[in-house]
């Protein structure tokens, strides 16, 4: 029997280009402080994570330039739309990608937005080594052999 699909658990934005300027090692599912009308307006999907990143200022964990599109519906209540949100993560959580971040020179990068089964919105954060030039022609040539043995595949069949 197929699974019912959770109305209440859709994805928002994910930043698409993150695996490719990055070599993603470990992954970290982050909560997020949100006002109202940021909830509103990432429910009717406009949002975009792409420019954006993660960085530990204070003892704190903060998403910086994500952007959130305004809710019109909130009139004067409403948010700015680039501002900086607490992302919420335990203590070890916090000390290990401090850590990361300032001994390894990984970089904390948003991969994926989307609200959970219970519908809280979620941030799935990667720690990341920015890769080389060659790194990427790498993956691209990869890319493109497993594309082309896909058509040989299908042409043989």
């Amino acid at each position: 029997m197929a699974k019912k699909s959770d109305p209440n658990s859709k994805l928002i934005a994910e930043n698409r280009q993150a695996r490719y300027h990055y070599a993603v090692e470990d992954t970290l599912e982050a909560g997020i402080m949100l006002m109202g009308s940021e909830v509103k307006s990432m429910r009717s999907g406009q949002t975009n994570i792409a420019e954006s990143y993660a960085s530990v200022e204070d003892g704190e964990l903060w998403l910086i330039n994500a952007y959130i599109a305004p809710y019109m519906q909130a009139g004067h209540w409403g948010h700015e739309e680039r501002r900086k949100r607490k992302l919420l993560v335990s203590k070890k959580e916090l000390s290990r990608l401090w850590n990361a971040t300032q001994r390894e020179g990984m970089t904390i990068v948003p991969l994926k937005m989307y609200f959970n089964e219970k519908g809280v919105a979620k941030l799935l954060i990667g720690i990341a080594k920015g890769k080389k030039l060659a790194d990427k022609r790498e993956t691209e040539a990869k890319r493109d052999w497993n594309r082309q043995k896909q058509r040989l595949l299908k042409q043989n069949y």
